[in-house]
């Protein structure tokens, strides 16, 4: 298109390791003494990342459109100034200690085969992960459930149901959703089963390139707002269809969340703190620009302000 922290498994042992040594070589020292090499144990294990940082993901990720626009190829539109650089530099990281390879467009499968954009090929962007890597963060999964064409075919269909009812005083209307999830049948939730799958098996191949890094999860933050009649002509979509569709990016986020914990990764909450900040909010507090930006960004994707409300969620992980 997305809390608790957890250390890497090989980070968990080694302090492990470093207790049951310390234990065994000074069995004489004092019940004090042996809290002490604990809790220092404990404080590594617990401490932020250092990096090396790789930052992984999609366009939620590169920040379109926000300048300045860097890294190659061009067409993955990476930020200066997206959540991963935020992070960097909040981590106080060298330029040799962080490498987004984010990519606008990406999905699941980019992780392991380059993508290809309008100016450029991106490599495999798990082909940036080591032995070394400490810490890695990953916004993915909205382009494998189609969100955005979703979202795009409820603007049109919208447009069409507001010139027709706009004189009506109906609010629960919900014409995009009929054509996604009608009677039994649910495309989109079965689009999120699937991509969960696919996400299990990715976080599986992170974890054996990176066997010392500390994964994060990034959720999406909230497009669309709690009530459907909040949102104008900046983004026309009819009123049933706003709940729908931020029914289906919670549900997203929910399996970001489960399949992160079942891999022993942390999952990072980016919706929680963006409500009240969706794209039919004033300009001035919306982190999600609508279809008529006010300010640089890609239409229906984070502005600086978004980008930075992210940062802040996952700096706040690393460091819980």
């Amino acid at each position: 298109m997305g809390q608790l922290t957890r250390t890497g498994i090989g980070v968990a042992l080694a302090c492990g390791v470093l207790v049951t040594a310390v234990s065994i070589g000074q069995n004489s020292d004092s019940d004090g003494d042996k809290e002490q090499v604990k809790a220092h144990a404990s404080a590594s294990a617990s401490a932020p990342p250092k990096g090396p940082y790789v930052a992984l993901g999609d366009s939620y990720t590169s920040g379109p459109k926000i300048p300045p626009q860097s890294g190659d190829p061009a067409g993955c539109y990476r930020s200066g100034r997206n959540y991963p650089s935020l992070v960097a530099q909040e981590l106080g990281l060298k330029a040799a200690d962080f490498r987004d390879v984010s990519c606008s467009g990406a999905t699941i499968t980019s992780l392991t085969t380059p993508q290809s954009t309008a100016s450029g090929t991106n490599p495999a962007q798990l082909s940036a992960l080591a032995a070394t890597t400490g810490l890695v963060t990953l916004g993915i999964g909205g382009n494998d459930i189609g969100f955005s064409s979703m979202i795009t075919k409820c603007v049109a269909t919208g447009t069409l149901f507001k010139l027709a009812d706009r004189l009506t005083d109906i609010n629960d209307k919900a014409p995009c959703k009929e054509k996604y999830a009608s009677g039994d049948s649910d495309e989109v939730a079965q689009k999120i089963r699937a991509t969960g799958n696919r996400l299990s098996l990715a976080l599986t191949e992170i974890e054996r390139r990176a066997p010392n890094a500390r994964i994060y999860v990034v959720g999406y933050p909230a497009i669309l707002p709690v009530e459907g009649t909040a949102c104008g002509r900046d983004m026309p979509v009819a009123p049933g269809d706003v709940t729908f569709l931020r029914q289906k990016q919670q549900e997203l986020n929910t399996m970001l969340r489960e399949r992160a914990r079942a891999a022993g990764a942390t999952y990072v909450d980016t919706f929680t703190p963006s409500v009240g900040h969706d794209a039919c909010s004033p300009a001035g507090t919306r982190w999600i620009e609508p279809l008529r930006p006010s300010s640089p960004a890609a239409v229906v994707h984070p502005n600086e302000h978004g980008e930075r409300g992210m940062a802040t969620a996952v700096t706040k992980a690393l460091k819980n």
